[in-house]
């Protein structure tokens, strides 16, 4: 059975930020816990992120469900391998967007990318081995190194969604890598884990109020 990973006013991450940032600790205490789990399945988790780049995600994932489907119910390397570009294309992507998923399984199958060898590797070391794959950036390999790999310390500042959360606490809309990385310095190495309130704070409508610090 999967790990569910907990956070909450006991874990040593949250007391750290709660006590660094009170504007994120106020955030924090909106949400309360955040229980989740890391995505297993890094292949299908990677290819998800190549369809969903510059697609809204309402919009990727009923892609990525298309695509499951076509799959007999899960994406695996040897179910892509099975299909034809048509095929894949006709979940309604890019012929761009084909030859990237394309350049995942064939470095999967040689031996370039290297899932189980990631559990292991240091976040850098992780990140030059994905994006030496043609199609997968920065942000690619940033939304695997948290979501599936669960690293604390990973500062998506190129993420649109984390930005949205980033702008709604912080009252700006400077996204330079600067500004972002000085704001979020004081997070240390949890970076991710204030991430994930950021996405979560997202998910459960709050950014459509204002937020106050005091009230």
């Amino acid at each position: 059975m999967e790990k569910i990973n907990r956070l909450d006013e006991n874990s040593e991450s949250i007391q750290y930020l709660c006590q660094k940032d009170k504007h994120l600790a106020k955030v924090i205490k909106m949400i309360g816990p955040l229980e989740y789990r890391n995505v297993e399945n890094g292949y299908a988790f990677l290819t998800s992120q190549i369809i969903g780049q510059m697609l809204s995600n309402k919009v990727a994932d009923i892609m990525f469900a298309r695509l499951t489907k076509l799959c007999d119910g899960e994406v695996t390397v040897d179910a892509i391998d099975k299909l034809t570009d048509e095929q894949i294309r006709s979940i309604g992507i890019s012929h761009p967007k084909v030859k990237y998923i394309r350049n995942l399984t064939v470095a999967v199958n040689n031996g370039d990318v290297d899932f189980e060898a990631y559990q292991t590797m240091d976040n850098d070391a992780v990140i030059r081995s994905l994006t030496s794959v043609k199609g997968i950036g920065m942000w690619s390999a940033k939304m695997y190194l948290i979501f599936s790999l669960n690293r604390p310390d990973i500062l998506p500042f190129e993420d649109i969604a984390f930005l949205q959360g980033y702008s709604w606490v912080y009252k700006t809309d400077d996204y330079k890598k600067k500004a972002v990385e000085k704001k979020c310095k004081k997070w240390g190495h949890y970076s991710s884990i204030a991430a994930r309130y950021m996405y979560r704070a997202l998910d459960m409508g709050l950014t459509k109020e204002p937020f106050h610090l005091y009230k």
